[in-house]
């Protein structure tokens, strides 16, 4: 939802413009393509350098500079933005943004465009509360600035109150649910699992597979892009975190079920990981030495039927439940009596053997199995099988409304 999409992005100077720094890296990971503008005082905290070397772009500063009015001048700096974000918003900018002062590149840009403007407020709190404040506070609010925070707690003054940078994750937020609105999936809930899990045999030896939670965390970061409010619930990978996304981490197949459970009740059910079928009946609390020659005996038992048990689940099910069937042989026929026996709405079934290459890689083939119908896909990166899967599912829905 973010991929593709043009941020100008103004760095004020207050203490807490370093962060600025991981949201433009956070937002050039969605796609974002991140233009800045750092005023003179924030260039104190932060160089121009560090901004140009994150977001792969020009930073901009200087108003009357001949060489970047002639290059992209303050006008299209600021108009051809999907979006501005001024962050930290020191109570200068924002007094000056009410009043509509105009004596630096920033504020200039900003009074220049007709674009949609998202202000994170950070000061002192007795700067926060001053009557002057809250005045322009409510000036911009009525032409439709949209703020984010600030949040309470110790200051980098030392004093206690209103008036810290919100997180840098929850201005993402703020940003990714702004360009949500309008989308197919707005208002809906989706949980993703994702990834392998573990189950101990002891302290140090495990049961596993080999899922990298590649499609997984595709998918959720396809479906938060097209609006809905998404739960990603990943087993151990090395995958990040997707932005805009809430992400639960989980480690067994127990542990799992249970988030999934506590994530309901939601619309939509995609389950991408590869849950282990057995785990040791009791793990040993030390490590299990070599013997001679004996192998250890292990007693497993069966690990609860993640996707059965929510496609089952009642008045909680989910509208639309999506397993995944990974086999090595025989897949749609698999994949289809799969989608059968768990009584889920539609199977993603693809090729996980040493042939298919899935595991671990950037590509997948997969065949979608509804009632009646199958699908099948033509090679393609995960991320556009995620990209595909989110729009089949916002079309079900927008058949069905």
């Amino acid at each position: 939802m973010l991929d593709g999409k043009r941020i100008l992005l103004i760095v004020p100077g207050g203490i807490a413009a370093y962060k600025s720094l991981e949201l433009a890296r956070l937002l050039g990971r969605a796609g974002v393509r991140v233009l800045a503008i750092l005023t003179e005082a924030g260039a104190k905290f932060v160089t121009p350098l560090s901004l140009a070397a994150i977001t792969g772009e020009k930073v901009y500063s200087d108003l009357f500079s001949l060489t970047d009015e002639s290059e992209m001048g303050h006008i299209r700096l600021a108009r051809e933005a999907d979006l501005i974000v001024v962050t930290p918003a020191t109570a200068d900018i924002l007094a000056k943004m009410a009043h509509g002062i105009a004596n630096d590149l920033a504020t200039t840009a900003l009074l220049a465009s007709d674009k949609p403007v998202m202000a994170a407020p950070a000061m002192n709190v007795r700067m926060w509360e001053h009557p002057a404040t809250r005045a322009n506070m409510e000036t911009l609010a009525a032409r439709g600035v949209r703020i984010v925070g600030p949040g309470a707690g110790e200051l980098a003054c030392g004093e206690m109150g209103e008036g810290r940078l919100a997180e840098v994750e929850d201005i993402l937020a703020a940003i990714t649910d702004f360009f949500a609105s309008g989308q197919p999936l707005t208002g809906r809930h989706a949980i993703v699992t994702s990834g392998p899990t573990h189950e101990p045999l002891d302290p140090v030896r495990f049961i596993g597979n080999r899922s990298s939670g590649k499609q997984g965390h595709a998918i959720a970061t396809a479906l938060a892009g097209l609006g809905a409010r998404t739960t990603l619930i990943s087993g151990p990978v090395a995958e990040p975190d997707p932005p805009g996304v809430e992400t639960v981490h989980t480690e067994t197949a127990i542990e799992m079920r249970d988030a999934v459970r506590a994530a309901l009740p939601a619309d939509i059910a995609v389950m991408a990981a590869a849950v282990a079928d057995w785990r040791a009946k009791e793990p040993a609390p030390t490590k299990i030495k070599k013997g001679e020659g004996e192998a250890p005996k292990l007693e497993l038992v069966e690990n609860p039927d993640i996707l059965a048990e929510i496609s089952r689940s009642g008045n909680a099910r989910p509208g639309l439940v999506i397993g995944f069937a990974a086999e090595t042989e025989n897949v749609v026929a698999n994949g289809a009596a799969k989608r059968e026996a768990k009584g889920c709405d539609w199977i993603v079934a693809n090729d996980v053997s040493a042939a298919g290459g899935v595991f671990g890689s950037d590509k997948n083939t997969v065949h979608l199995i509804r009632a009646g119908a199958t699908e099948d896909w033509p090679a393609m990166t995960k991320t556009e099988v995620a990209t595909r899967l989110a729009d089949a599912i916002a079309a079900h829905f927008a058949a069905a409304s």
